[in-house]
């Protein structure tokens, strides 16, 4: 049959790129500087050809060729763009089909752009727009997640395997969701140095096509509305959904901008961690649709931190520098508590700081105690990817162990850098699995493994139910306790005359801190009164005893006003060796490598 009689053409607009429905009429827009070039159209059910469409010569402006074609139902073809002999896949495809099986390179090869205009019922759907100071991040691959066999959700490794997922990220706490990428990206690609149907691309940092969600990662077929589903399932708990996207030199700023706009609208996204090299983002915070998202980036300056003008602090700084100086701190070195001290009073007015100690990118929370060295042999490329500075300690032996004293210090360890970084004022970022101690067998960089390296053994919450309870008992304190997440960051003086500074450092005696670069202890009191509830200052104030030496130090506990005491509510030293902390003491012996907390309490049992 010659289709082609059928259709015909005249000018269309260069906005929007891709394909749109116009009335009853198709708008095409492509961009390419070809003059030979135009749309292929193949049968919806088996993908065979069936016809082609140039675009005339007389439809161009610039470089972008555009038409609308009348008399074609889209809904029965799949399409390609063409440039001479070569296929293009349209960039702006809202859906792809072919691809819905992971690693499939035919699929991913084969993969043609559907044309799929339908409504989409978000059932009076409200963003939840949660401040930093209440905000717990937990950054996901949403395929790694769920994909191994004990995550006992029905659709595993997929949005709705997420979705099924929501009550337990809600017991630990989870207030915002951090995706990898789950837009459209080839995950498999031919290599010499490896199998053709071997995931190359786990992680999906190269550039995708940022319309469409990724087909294999819908339980069924339609990625589009699962993945709206999801979001919309995640915003009636209360949750938040960030995403991250990651656009190469090559994406332009204008390109970002409208592919940013397109998720907020369209799917009603709360927020982007921006992966880009190029400086766009005096751009991105100016654009009036953006003002009410979170814009997470690693290279804010300080014109963004300290002068945005709006005050709906929706920017996040992102970066590496928090987690590099808590290792080395944790594990021992010296000179690193001032670094330390600064990190977790970091609060600045006009911007939100991402706190973590591991990530996608790097050791997890378990490896980071049981290595010293990357093992990323099965990655491929010699145990050369990956970084070698990862400040980690097997707290010593390499590996797995079965002495019970390396395991005691690595779960204490463990203990360490999560009481610190929910005691730090920023927002906290927990990388997946790391609440009950997931572990990749040392690998600090498994992009291309899709397999039990990266997905998620939910065996080991059991084996681990400790650090996960630990976990939760952090956040419902710091949720409790608006002192632990002030809205503004600390002047360190008493500025509403109550007696005590809103946060204070100490020694082995009270108000004489030793900051000398040997230093590796140090008291943290954070003040009550000045945690603000229901427009009144009250609330208990904490006293954390930090000791990251080797040797036991002495603390003698500032005293609290009358009437009160300090009760010990937090200790990452194994509580058999705790046997001399009793209920209103002044004066603590920190084992080595330990951090106490204490809570101030009435003398009568009652809160202060």
């Amino acid at each position: 049959m010659d289709v082609s009689m059928k259709v015909k053409t005249k000018m269309g607009k260069i906005s929007p790129l891709g394909v749109s429905a116009l009335g009853k009429e198709v708008q095409f827009a492509c961009v390419t500087p070809s003059d030979n070039c135009g749309v292929v159209l193949y049968d919806v059910k088996d993908g065979a050809e069936m016809m082609r469409i140039p675009f005339p010569e007389k439809y161009r402006v610039g470089n972008v060729h555009t038409m609308c074609v009348s008399g074609l139902n889209l809904t029965e073809f799949l399409y390609d763009f063409y440039e001479g002999d070569r296929l293009l896949c349209d960039l702006y495809a809202r859906k792809f089909k072919g691809n819905e099986v992971y690693g499939d390179i035919d699929g991913v090869a084969a993969k043609k752009a559907v044309f799929a205009p339908y409504s989409y019922d978000w059932e009076g759907d409200v963003c939840p727009r949660i401040p930093y100071e209440q905000s717990f991040v937990y950054c996901m691959h949403v395929r790694g997640f769920t994909k191994h066999g004990s995550s006992k959700v029905k659709h595993k490794g997929t949005f709705r395997g997420v979705e099924e997922k929501i009550p337990y990220l809600q017991e630990l706490g989870i207030t915002t969701l951090e995706f990898q990428p789950v837009y459209e990206f080839d995950e498999v690609r031919k290599r010499q140095d490896r199998a053709e149907n071997e995931p190359a691309n786990y992680w999906g940092y190269t550039r995708g096509y940022y319309y469409a969600p990724k087909s294999s990662y819908a339980a069924l077929e339609d990625s589009v509305r699962e993945l709206k589903d999801l979001i919309k399932a995640l915003h009636k708990k209360g949750m938040e959904a960030v995403l991250q996207f990651y656009f190469p030199w090559e994406v332009k700023p204008w390109e970002i901008l409208d592919i940013l706009r397109f998720w907020v609208l369209e799917y009603h996204v709360d927020g982007f961690h921006i992966k880009s090299p190029c400086k766009l983002m005096d751009l991105i915070c100016g654009d009036p649709v953006l003002q009410k998202t979170k814009l997470w980036h690693e290279d804010f300056g300080a014109e963004y931190e300290n002068t945005q003008e709006n005050s709906s602090r929706t920017l996040g700084i992102y970066r590496d520098d928090y987690l590099y100086d808590l290792r080395r701190f944790v594990k021992g070195d010296e000179g690193m508590l001032e670094a330390v001290l600064r990190h977790m009073r970091q609060n600045p007015a006009n911007a939100g700081i991402i706190n973590y100690v591991t990530n996608y990118s790097g050791y997890t929370l378990k490896d980071l105690v049981s290595y010293d060295r990357k093992h990323n042999e099965e990655n491929g490329e010699n145990n050369r990817d990956g970084s070698d500075y990862n400040f980690s300690w097997n707290c010593g032996e390499e590996g797995p162990s079965k002495k019970r004293s390396v395991n005691s210090l690595r779960r204490k360890q463990i203990k360490n850098f999560l009481t610190l970084l929910f005691f730090s004022q920023g927002t906290p970022l927990v990388f997946m699995g790391d609440e009950f101690c997931n572990s990749q067998g040392g690998n600090n960089n498994p992009y291309g493994q899709d397999n039990e390296t990266t997905w998620l053994n939910w065996k080991d919450l059991e084996k681990n139910e400790e650090i996960f309870t630990f976990v939760k008992n952090l956040v419902v304190l710091r949720k409790a306790h608006p002192i632990l997440r002030m809205e503004k960051q600390f002047q360190m003086r008493d500025y509403i005359s109550c007696g005590c500074p809103d946060l204070s450092y100490h020694g082995m005696e009270p108000w004489k801190p030793d900051m000398g670069a040997d230093s590796r202890h140090i008291g943290v009191m954070l003040c009550g009164m000045y945690g603000k509830t229901e427009q009144k200052r009250e609330g208990d104030s904490f006293y954390l005893c930090i000791n990251m030496h080797w040797e036991v130090q002495d603390f003698i506990l500032p005293d609290l006003p009358k009437g009160e005491q300090w009760n010990l509510c937090i200790c990452t030293e194994d509580t058999k060796k705790n046997k001399g902390i009793t209920v209103g003491m002044s004066k603590v012996s920190a084992s080595p490598r330990s951090i106490y907390v204490f809570q101030s309490s009435k003398k009568d049992g009652k809160k202060a």
